[in-house]
């Protein structure tokens, strides 16, 4: 980017038109914004579930990664800055329903919390890593350099293996939290896409069947990539 204009990408949206590059901008500040909220929200929800952990050691570690989500957090705002945009603007849009999909799936205690982190953490990765290999390569580049730097899902799903191990009657209570979880999220996530119109450009064009081939293609993956971690904890998606 220079002075705020952009060169797209040929094959997200062809060559040489304004309008283009602004629908690339406007997608790009909804991107970011939706990925800051998040983040911020992972933060908070992290710090203030910590308390609750049976053991300091649980509670150093979950401090430990709510401190990596506002530095991701961080990360976003100084790139939308740099992109000449307002984070509060581009958050605002997404603070009702991210905050209402929260209120709709609070955890009853400190496992089912443990769940949500990992369940929420793990489809958001998938969707930007998704989202990722059809954008231009520097913004791709800070994408997943988030999602690399994201020590979350394994530290995760390693603490609840062992849980699960330590007392296996969590297994049942947790497999249908894991279900109602990625249920709401994909759900929530689908309602996010629609209202803001989010990856227009990006899935195939702009034909509206081409475009709802491509979401269906884009929730079935991230459906799957769930089952998949499931059945690494020893639980029914």
């Amino acid at each position: 980017m220079t002075n705020g204009t952009r060169t797209e990408p040929d094959s997200a949206y062809g060559p040489g038109s304004s309008d283009v590059g602004d629908i690339y901008r406007r997608f790009l500040a909804d991107l970011f914004g939706v990925m800051a909220y998040g983040e911020l929200s992972a933060f908070e929800r992290m710090s203030s579930d910590a308390r609750f952990s049976p053991t300091l050691h649980d509670r150093t570690v979950l401090g430990r990664l709510a401190v990596s989500e506002y530095g991701h957090f961080e990360r976003v705002t100084e790139h939308l800055v740099k992109l000449g945009l307002d984070p509060e603007a581009a958050m605002r849009p997404f603070q009702p329903s991210v905050d209402a999909f929260h209120d709709r799936t609070r955890p009853a205690d400190w496992f089912e919390s443990l769940m949500k982190f990992y369940v929420t953490d793990a489809i958001s990765d998938d969707f930007y890593q998704l989202v990722a290999a059809r954008l231009d390569p520097a913004t791709a580049e800070l994408v997943l350099a988030l999602k690399d730097a994201e020590p979350a899902g394994e530290v995760l799903e390693a603490r609840l293996q062992q849980a699960l191990a330590d007392d296996p009657r969590l297994a049942s209570r947790l497999a249908l939290w894991g279900r109602r979880l990625v249920g709401e999220a994909l759900t929530q996530a689908q309602r996010v896409v629609l209202e803001r119109a989010v990856l227009g450009g990006l899935l195939q064009g702009t034909d509206q069947g081409p475009y709802e081939d491509g979401l269906k293609a884009l929730f079935a993956e991230l459906t799957r990539n769930h089952s998949r971690r499931m059945s690494r904890l020893g639980l029914t998606a």
